[in-house]
């Protein structure tokens, strides 16, 4: 179970991330479900990012590894939900 809680945290980080950029920027806004859905996918890929340039957790659970989790979480989730805003704006035009 400890393995997949980095991942769980960057999930959770990436739903909230996702939410914190829709309500900045309302024009890409995707309502609080698809923020939050955008958020987790971001969330994991920003986590996955991270791992594969060597800056993510390895599976460690100390402070560095939450805080890292978090941030990467947070930061794709909000990443992912603005260009998925992006994308919607353009194909509704």
């Amino acid at each position: 179970m400890e393995s997949y809680l980095p991942l769980i945290i960057q999930l959770i980080a990436g739903a909230v991330g996702g939410n914190l950029a829709g309500k900045l920027m309302p024009k890409l806004s995707l309502g609080s479900l698809g923020n939050s859905l955008s958020g987790i996918l971001g969330g994991g890929l920003g986590g996955y990012l991270l791992g594969m340039l060597g800056l993510g957790t390895d599976g460690g659970m100390d402070v560095a590894g939450i805080i890292g989790s978090i941030a990467g979480g947070g930061v794709g989730g909000g990443v992912i939900m603005a260009i998925i805003g992006v994308i919607k704006n353009a194909i509704s035009k």
